[in-house]
């Protein structure tokens, strides 16, 4: 293993550990094209992990209920970690090990996808996460470590990430987190899918509804006569009242 200098040594670990991890770019692409297929029926998509890897999970559920490029419609997906309620309140009455089983059991549905970040694959919370979502029809995806680890194991598949020391690791989880929103976004685009509500994008970007009605970026929809309507119903003028 080379030893580099400390400090510039950081950035040529990364940048050793992300030239191998570029043979793991269609792992991503097909997370992304199956999120599309998931979450455009009206599926979900949970993570969690803790740590710094916990701020992962987040960020990947932000970009899907956000935006990651381009606008277009929202998704569901929730990190489990977030929830400061719910992880507390199960962590004093069933234990730490259950904070994020106990809600892959309330939120998840067959169908869903759990995504797990671990750098050591060894989390034992996950563990029981990726045990309570195959039990309940989910699937799981583990993004880690080295491999082999005990979360690889327990997953449907796995993305397992060689680099030296745990920090390196999280980058590039970094690097796949948005991997896979770029895939997400292009199935998306290519119009390989149709909403539940059959929305899709008209000649100048816009998202169009069913009905022909067009979309903005918090879920609103203009009606023929240009006047946005929230999801339920009610008309609002240009400056957002109802």
């Amino acid at each position: 293993m080379t030893v580099h200098p400390p400090v510039t040594g950081h950035c040529d670990e990364l940048q050793d550990a992300l030239t191998s991890f570029r043979a793991s770019a269609h792992i991503t692409q097909r997370w992304g094209e199956h999120l599309a297929s998931v979450l455009t029926g009206g599926g979900r998509l949970l993570a969690a992990g803790n740590g710094g890897s916990a701020a992962q999970a987040q960020h990947l559920t932000a970009e899907l209920v956000g935006r990651y490029r381009d606008d277009r419609p929202a998704f569901s997906a929730i990190a489990l970690h977030a929830d400061t309620s719910s992880t507390t309140a199960i962590a004093n009455d069933y234990g730490v090990d259950e904070v994020f089983a106990r809600q892959v059991r309330a939120h998840g549905r067959p169908g869903d996808v759990l995504m797990l970040l671990s750098t050591s694959g060894a989390s034992a919370n996950l563990l029981s996460a990726a045990d309570a979502a195959r039990a309940a029809g989910v699937r799981v995806w583990a993004l880690t470590g080295p491999a082999p680890n005990p979360l690889m194991a327990g997953s449907d598949e796995s993305l397992c990430v060689e680099a030296p020391t745990g920090a390196t690791v999280q980058e590039l989880h970094l690097v796949a987190v948005h991997m896979v929103c770029e895939a997400f976004d292009a199935a998306v685009e290519n119009g390989t899918w149709r909403g539940h509500d059959g929305g899709r994008r008209d000649g100048d970007g816009r998202w169009l509804d069913g009905g022909g009605g067009r979309q903005d970026g918090h879920g609103g929809l203009r009606d023929r006569d240009g006047r946005w309507h929230d999801g339920g119903g009610r008309s609002r003028d240009g400056n957002g009242r109802r």
